[in-house]
């Protein structure tokens, strides 16, 4: 059984920081013996700013017009306004408030008011069914919910009968930031500073449902320590992404403890942070807020590469684009040999002036790193993106464990694994393979619910993560699977899908893929094309773009056995994908099949398309 833990060795203004328990953050003066800060919160950031440094921009917030420059002092005193609202409105300490909205400057301003009011943020997605919503906000008893749009509102109205505890219902598009500002003028500052100064690292922060990849969403409880925990390490790993004058842009969802770590690492470090709240605007806001890193999923990396490839290629640029992104990969590659070489450089600095600048200039121009998470990015994209000059940062972790448990950083970076762990979190393999994890930064369990909390975390407080990985000698992890998706063929052969599937959709016309085969003579494929990249080829060739018909396209099913041929290369015969079908349909969030993270809920597929399954293997 392989084990690996990082020391947890972190030098911070006044003392040294150590994890005091599970979830609980402590502090230490030089000599001192690690004495805990019981008062320690996420509010106490805010807090900090604002007496500092209170003309530090923290936001650039979205108006309409353009951008506004919101700087500390004014963020608090912002809060503050909201928060005395939710008090006057009732909310009591622990409360839960549910928050349904897209990522904005709003959302941040009213989880850091929730905080102000002793209370509990539930996010929800926004494109949440009333079915979801009914069930996030029963199962957590939230007592107040604000939503952004009418539409949001009126799906809460559907299930409200089913939502006994649910008081109070307030809306963004109906003014409810101005609103709960009105409601607590009378109410004094020191009303809010009690409720604030009254958290501990022991408190409950949020409870975020999980996306449902596997049934029932479960409410995972993560305190304001778990988050402490999780930050301090990780600011100080990654210290380079914050550091001078270092923004972003947060355009992944704030539901989803990816990107809400990340607001509360930029609040944490006083990083300027920037909303988009809609995937339509991201290039346009690139441009404009020139942001110093950002973060997505890998879905989102290949989008960006595969809208260059067809840029270039009907601009009459294919030839030259697949030159510069082999370039770019062998330049990356020997980067962890010797060097690259004369010819490989200059070969390099030719394609930075043709291509490399260009693809940077689309994120700002002064984009360096990107951090990377929720599923495999794949080495050939990583290779690629930091070949032009911007630095993947692949990490792994969960919702259970306040997001990362590892991260590659700048210094200590290999591609094609996750990293080493933070420091002070053990990471260690399980006899049948499974990644068992154990730090500061795991939860204490899921919502009233004990013995789904006993299946994943044990009496000793190692978090059984379902995920099967390996780690080197080094220390880096490698994820080789999920634990309940391992397929067994009908020849006892075990085949993690989650290879061919990354590989599969590295093809420019593939969307999605999901591998199929458990108890089946051998393993197969369902596939979805790209919308826009499919219609740029038969457009090209002069075929018909109706998905539908291009499904049964002779030169179309061509170029998705490329897809397959160059997947089944990274494994043996009997793991490879035999046959395939092409869906007319792609799988979407709205529509089911995806999480809010654009990972593929097996079971929502295997039950939609079972007659296509069946067809495989008739």
């Amino acid at each position: 059984m392989r084990e690996y833990a990082t020391p947890l060795t972190i030098d911070v203004p006044g003392g040294t920081w150590r994890a005091g328990g599970r979830g609980r953050a402590a502090a230490a003066g030089p000599g001192d013996g690690a004495e805990s800060a019981p008062s320690a919160n996420l509010t106490d950031d805010v807090s900090h700013h604002a007496e500092h440094s209170p003309d530090r921009v923290l936001f650039a917030r979205s108006t309409g017009d353009g951008w506004q420059d919101v700087s500390a002092a004014e963020f608090r005193r912002e809060v503050v306004a909201v928060a005395k609202g939710l008090i006057a409105s009732g909310i009591g300490p622990g409360d839960r408030v549910g928050l349904l909205s897209r990522t904005r400057y709003e959302w941040t301003l009213l989880d850091y008011a929730i905080w102000h009011a002793g209370a509990v943020t539930v996010p929800l997605y926004e494109n949440a069914s009333a079915e979801q919503i009914a069930w996030v906000l029963s199962d957590s008893g939230a007592r107040a919910v604000i939503t952004e749009t009418l539409a949001h509102a009126a799906r809460v109205a559907e299930v409200r009968e089913r939502c006994p505890q649910l008081r109070q219902v307030w809306t963004l598009a109906d003014g409810a930031v101005e609103q709960l500002q009105r409601y607590g003028e009378d109410l004094e500052d020191r009303e809010v500073e009690q409720r604030r100064s009254g958290l501990t690292p022991d408190s409950t922060a949020t409870i975020i449902y999980t996306s449902g990849t596997t049934g029932r969403p479960k409410g995972c409880v993560l305190t304001h320590g778990n988050f402490l925990f999780e930050l301090e390490v990780a600011v100080h790993e990654l210290h380079e992404l914050f550091e001078d004058d270092a923004s972003t842009l947060l355009f992944l969802p704030l539901a989803h403890v990816f990107a809400r770590i990340i607001q509360i690492g930029a609040v944490k470090t006083g990083t300027r942070l920037a909303h988009s709240a809609s995937m339509q605007t991201v290039p346009t806001d690139l441009q404009t807020l020139r942001p110093t890193f950002i973060l997505g999923v890998p879905r989102v990396f290949e989008k960006v590469f595969n809208s260059a490839a067809q840029t270039a290629t009907a601009e009459g640029r294919g030839r030259i684009f697949d030159l510069a992104t082999r370039t770019a990969i062998r330049y990356s590659q020997a980067r962890d040999g010797d060097g690259p070489g004369v010819g490989l450089r200059m070969q390099h600095a030719l394609f930075d002036r043709l291509v490399y600048g260009r693809l940077r200039d689309s994120l700002g121009g002064r984009c360096r790193y990107a951090v990377s998470g929720g599923a495999p990015l794949g080495e050939r994209l990583a290779h690629f993106y930091r070949g032009i000059g911007l630095t993947v940062l692949e990490g792994w972790g969960l919702t259970e464990s306040t997001a990362a448990l590892c991260v590659n950083l700048p210094d200590a970076l290999q591609i094609g694994t996750v990293g080493r762990p933070l420091p002070g979190t053990t990471v260690r393999v399980a006899e049948d393979g499974e990644l068992l994890v154990r730090g500061g930064q795991v939860f204490a369990g899921y919502w009233h619910d004990p013995d789904r909390t006993a299946e994943v975390l044990d009496a000793d407080g190692w978090l059984h993560t379902g995920d099967l990985g390996e780690i080197d000698e080094q220390g880096f992890v490698r994820i080789t699977g999920r634990k309940k998706e391992i397929l067994v063929t009908a020849g006892g052969k075990n085949v993690a899908p989650g290879l061919l599937e990354d590989r599969m959709r590295a093809h420019p016309l593939v969307s999605q893929c999901m591998v199929v085969g458990d108890g089946r003579p051998f393993i197969a494929a369902l596939v979805t094309l790209d919308p826009e990249a499919t219609a740029a080829w038969a457009h090209k060739l002069g075929k018909p773009e109706d998905p539908a018909r291009l499904t049964r396209d002779t030169e179309l099913r061509a170029e998705v056995q490329t897809a397959v041929d160059e997947a089944n290369r990274a494994v043996s015969k009997a793991e490879s994908i035999r046959a395939f079908t092409v869906l007319p349909g792609e799988w979407t969030e709205e529509g089911g099949q995806l999480t809010p993270s654009l990972k593929v809920k097996r079971h929502v597929v295997l039950r939609e398309c079972r007659a296509q399954i069946e067809q495989l293997y008739g």
